[in-house]
């Protein structure tokens, strides 16, 4: 279906014009993304996912407020050297690292 069509159906179902939308349409044909992520914010994520945790108990894996890992995650400002070292290790050896995030 050609963009224009496929805006349309969308600006008819919202009831209203949508700036930008034929803008993001293209974009999202085109496979451009608008956000872009770090090393360090993918490595964090990977992390989690090889501990099966949620961002509030990699915090307390970590001992630090999950606030700190949510910006850390988002890209707010980048984690110490400490917090990248325990990524590695959740990724590289998940074994070593679960014992100490299920005690909570």
């Amino acid at each position: 279906m050609p963009l224009e069509q496929i805006a349309q159906a969308i600006e008819a179902d919202a009831g209203e014009p949508l700036p930008g939308l034929r803008e993001s349409l293209a974009e999202m044909a085109a496979d451009e993304r608008g956000r872009t992520y770090t090393r360090e914010q993918l490595a964090l994520r990977a992390a989690r996912t090889a501990l099966g945790l949620s961002q509030p108990a990699f915090a307390r894996l970590l001992q630090t407020p999950v606030g700190t890992v949510r910006d850390w995650e988002q890209g707010r400002f980048p984690p110490p050297g400490s917090a990248l070292l325990v990524a590695r290790l959740a990724v590289e050896h998940p074994e070593i690292l679960r014992p100490y995030a299920a005690a909570d």
